[in-house]
């Protein structure tokens, strides 16, 4: 597919800091690599990262360190240098599940088991988004723009007061959702009426024209919302929990915003396009794939803007400007050389150890010929089994744990050099853990079937096997 290259405006990577936050001297080093790729914004999504202050300390991580106010002032030094403007990104609706999972918080969210979502009627909820606004502006100086979330915002109207309120004739969902960012938006406009505010739209797209008051597009310009951002994904949005990000995917997708750009309106002015790059669906998910398996795919997002097309030619621009031989992060060449590619050597080892993890010697290890014919659960309750074939699955199953954990090792410590340990940990943990578990215990019973049926046996007789 060919089309004109992205219209004029801003091209903004999405760093979502509410899992794998990186350290700051990596976040710096990938500031000036995405800027050398073709960005000139960042919309960064602090969530429990930014240092809130006074009553909000609460919000503030535990796992890890936030970032310091010096840190979060060394962002926006590295980016400016680097002519990059950063939109902060603050959540005042739905997605505040890093806020209403506090106890003292509780009693704010719309419905007691919806971690996400703001109660609209209470004034001290409002008062708290109000307060994480204010802190936010003034640790960015020289701020023009600041989004504002309010995506999925799960549940609205299914509260108590709520539904009190829905009760009264001609009042609607839809308009419980405007009159709360209404609300929001023009505390804004009134504490800071240079700003410019914008918003994700998914809780508009159902909306009538009369609500609002063809194409989505056309529906936003003909209620006077005509200058709109686009927004499209470089990673985080195939699976909660994919760790290897799909370049190809993720083109196609900037190829079908390059065609809806090309057929809007004169009416509608594009400001500019976020490309999002989700780290957890939510505060408390799995996290998905970390930024240097998905630099790659940014690299190739960001020139196909710029050209229109996923020509040769843009391939050939985007593996020369990573040092890499392949688009797709699954096929780069292990080196030992330097190149620009920022985290390469962590993207490498993860492409390897997912590998492993997939295998069809792991995965359908359970299934296989031998477990399923000679250590079945009754094998193992009864501990009656035939030595030799155990053992065999024995020394099977001990070298495959052995590589799994020497690869995962090298992960964590890579990682551990761009991320805090808490991340490193967590990582292990989500994606390698549930994998050598049943391994682990394969082998715990098998030695304690061994140890009935083996004259003198010991955990050392397999060494000699």
């Amino acid at each position: 597919m060919n089309f004109p290259p992205w219209p004029k405006g801003k091209k903004l990577v999405h760093l979502d800091l509410k899992g794998a936050p990186p350290r700051i001297e990596y976040l710096h080093k990938l500031i000036e690599l995405f800027s050398q790729l073709g960005a000139d914004g960042l919309l960064v999504e602090y969530e429990d990262m930014f240092p809130y202050g006074g009553e909000l300390n609460l919000l503030q991580a535990t796992a890890h360190p936030a970032y310091s106010r010096e840190e979060v002032l060394s962002i926006q030094d590295v980016a400016r240098s680097k002519g990059l403007e950063v939109i902060p990104l603050v959540q005042t609706f739905g997605h505040m599940e890093f806020v209403l999972k506090h106890r003292s918080l509780w009693g704010l969210r719309e419905v007691g088991h919806c971690l996400g979502t703001l109660n609209p009627h209470r004034e001290e909820g409002v008062r708290l988004v109000i307060e994480m606004l204010r802190q936010v502006v003034e640790l960015h100086p020289g701020l023009n723009t600041l989004h504002i979330g309010a995506d999925e915002v799960y549940l609205l109207g299914e509260g108590e007061e709520s539904k009190q309120w829905l009760a009264s004739p001609g009042h609607t969902v839809e308009q419980l959702f405007l009159s709360h960012v209404t609300r929001v938006a023009k505390a804004i406009k009134e504490a800071w009426p240079h700003l410019n505010v914008i918003m994700w739209d998914d809780m508009l797209r159902e909306m009538s024209h009369d609500t609002l008051k063809v194409s989505l597009l056309e529906k936003y310009c003909s209620v006077g919302l005509s200058e709109l951002w686009a927004a499209s994904s470089f990673k985080g949005s195939t699976s909660v929990h994919t760790s290897v990000t799909s370049t190809q995917r993720h083109v196609d997708n900037h190829l079908q915003w390059l065609k809806v750009a090309a057929s809007v309106s004169p009416g509608i002015k594009l400001q500019g396009i976020a490309l999002t790059g989700w780290q957890r669906y939510d505060h408390l998910s799995v996290l998905c794939e970390l930024l240097p398996l998905a630099l790659p795919s940014l690299a190739a997002c960001l020139q196909t803007l710029n050209h229109g097309q996923f020509s040769p030619e843009v391939q050939s621009k985007v593996t020369k400007s990573l040092g890499i031989s392949s688009v797709e992060v699954e096929a780069i060449e292990r080196t030992s050389s330097d190149s620009t590619f920022a985290g390469r050597r962590l993207a490498e080892l993860i492409v390897e150890l997912t590998s492993l993890l997939n295998s069809e010697d792991i995965c359908y290890f359970e299934n296989s010929m031998f477990v399923r014919g000679w250590f079945t659960p009754y094998h193992r309750q009864r501990k009656m089994v035939n030595p030799l074939i155990t053992m065999q699955i024995q020394s099977q199953a001990t070298m495959l744990l052995t590589m799994l954990e020497q690869k995962a090792e090298a992960v964590r410590q890579e990682m551990a050099s761009l991320y805090p340990d808490s991340t490193a940990q967590e990582w292990v943990e989500q994606y390698v853990s549930p994998v050598v578990a049943p391994l682990q215990r394969i082998t715990q019973d098998i030695r304690a079937c061994l140890l009935e049926m083996v004259p003198q046996y010991d955990s050392t007789t397999l060494s000699s096997q």
